[in-house]
């Protein structure tokens, strides 16, 4: 499957999950395994808390929170997270579904916080809002000094070449204007246009650029290679009359849905990361890879989180019509956070007016197949096979076409999943550190020239990037300062 991209990001943090605004770290075991591929501990979890906290200010005050939770949250940061319990807007239906994990064997984290480096469990959704706004980057962090040149597309970098050296000297834009760095150029265009402007100025695979007739300044073939997703795939539940008619979601005729702190997040109470069995991990890598998989492997050296779960208490509305929005429904959606999956970035001209094309190859590992099958039939399993989930769900509004979760079995769902999920709007990768850009930053092979944004992280985070991009840019001010000095 190919797509063409059309979005102008110009900060990377904008697209996260649309307004949602999940504040969710990820796995202190993403990111030290990014720190072992690239060898430099400076990205490993360790390091870069220090960056999360300075970015973040926590709902609580500081000597309020146990000391160990304490040590993991910054309070003096420019975003200001939020939890459904500091937002006042607990959920009728938030101890049962509580209840319904714990009977499958999946506990509260300690003070419901995920975002203390091992997410594995049931956690209080956090996000990223103030005032019940969730906040860009650019509202978040001052503005003095930055100036924005709207409506201007960039064409290529502009280089100087000598003896020895290629530099990085500025920008070319679309209708001929050049703009020149002081110091250096630093590309933040996203997992999509970072890589699509790379080939546009000579950089990525020579036989590309050559099809596109364009001058080539540096050979680095893994340019726009090693793109990942997090896919998602929601599915939808119908509740027993007798509890819908108690109000207990979204589209009923409940006053307390119409209180302001209702309007302050998404509706619902707790998110849910989950690992994979191990012997069918184990079967799922062997198939992908040929061979059986040494136990130093990446994906079984730790327990990683693979899968995100979240029961949301709405349903309906222009995301899926074929459900009534009046409180008879709820939903559920899976995400895969530990993609194995590869795809690529690539152009089809030399002009920044058309869009890069996209090939995802979504859903083409078994390990992702296994990820995804695993989640609808834990979910599934809550909400029909629980005490707790029974005593509220009566059955799965299956879509059509396809069996209920419940009855499928692996190819059916499969078959589901494919034709039913979407991104979550997660790239990364196409730029990945250790292939196309140094430990710093530094596009490899050139002077001046670095990129920071989702397609340096060489491996999946299993987050939803926003909290891991904001430590990114923080770490990357840090090093760019100190190589002036």
């Amino acid at each position: 499957m190919l797509m063409k991209y059309h979005g102008f990001g110009v900060w990377e943090t904008v697209v996260n999950e649309c307004v949602e605004g999940g504040w969710i770290r990820g796995d202190a075991h993403d990111y030290d395994a990014w720190a072992k591929l690239v060898g430099d501990e400076r990205w490993s979890y360790k390091n870069m808390l220090p960056y999360m906290k300075k970015t973040e200010t926590h709902w609580s005050a500081e000597d309020a929170l146990p000391a160990a939770v304490a040590a993991q949250h910054g309070f003096s940061g420019p975003v200001f997270q939020a939890s459904v319990s500091s937002t006042g807007r607990k959920f009728p239906l938030r101890d049962n579904v509580k209840q319904a994990w714990a009977e499958i064997g999946i506990s509260e984290l300690p003070g419901g916080d995920g975002n203390a480096g091992s997410p594995l469990g049931l956690a209080e959704l956090q996000e990223n809002r103030r005032d019940g706004l969730r906040q860009l980057s650019s509202s978040a962090y001052p503005l003095e000094g930055v100036t924005v040149l709207t409506d201007s597309l960039v064409k290529r970098v502009i280089f100087s070449t000598d003896l020895y050296t290629t530099t990085a000297t500025g920008i070319e834009l679309a209708d001929g204007t050049k703009k020149y760095a002081r110091k250096e150029v630093i590309l933040s265009c996203g997992a999509y246009r970072t890589p699509q402007l790379l080939m546009l100025s000579g950089i990525g695979p020579e036989d590309i650029l050559a099809e596109n007739g364009i001058e080539p300044v540096l050979d680095s073939p893994e340019v726009g290679a090693n793109l990942w997703d997090h896919l998602m795939i929601p599915s939808f539940w119908k509740l027993l009359p007798s509890v819908a008619a108690q109000g207990v979601a979204m589209g009923s005729n409940n006053a307390l849905f119409t209180q302001k702190e209702f309007g302050t997040g998404i509706p619902l109470d707790w998110i849910v990361s989950t690992t994979l069995p191990r012997e069918e991990l184990i079967a799922a890598i062997t198939a992908d890879e040929g061979s059986e998989p040494a136990a130093d492997h990446p994906l079984l050296i730790q327990t990683r989180t693979f899968v995100e779960t979240f029961i949301a208490y709405a349903a309906g509305g222009a995301a899926s019509p074929a459900i009534p929005f009046d409180g008879s429904h709820i939903s559920g959606t899976v995400i895969g956070l530990m993609p194995t999956s590869r795809g690529k970035v690539t152009i089809s001209s030399s002009s920044p007016v058309d869009a890069p094309v996209i090939d995802p190859k979504y859903f083409s590992t078994s390990v992702d197949k296994l990820a995804m099958r695993t989640g609808l039939r834990q979910l599934a399993k809550v909400l029909m096979k629980t005490n707790a989930g029974k005593a509220f769900c009566e059955d799965e509004a299956i879509a059509e076409g396809h069996k209920s979760i419940l009855s499928a079995n692996d190819a059916e769902l499969e078959a589901r999943v494919a034709a039913l999920t979407g991104t979550t709007f997660h790239p990364g990768g196409t730029a990945a550190m250790g292939r196309v850009v140094d430990s710093e930053l530094n596009v490899i092979g050139l002077r001046g020239l670095r990129v920071v944004d989702a397609s340096v992280l060489p491996v999946p985070i299993a987050s939803h990037l926003q909290v891991a991009l904001y430590a990114l840019a923080e770490q990357a001010a840090d090093i760019i300062g100190h190589s002036k000095q």
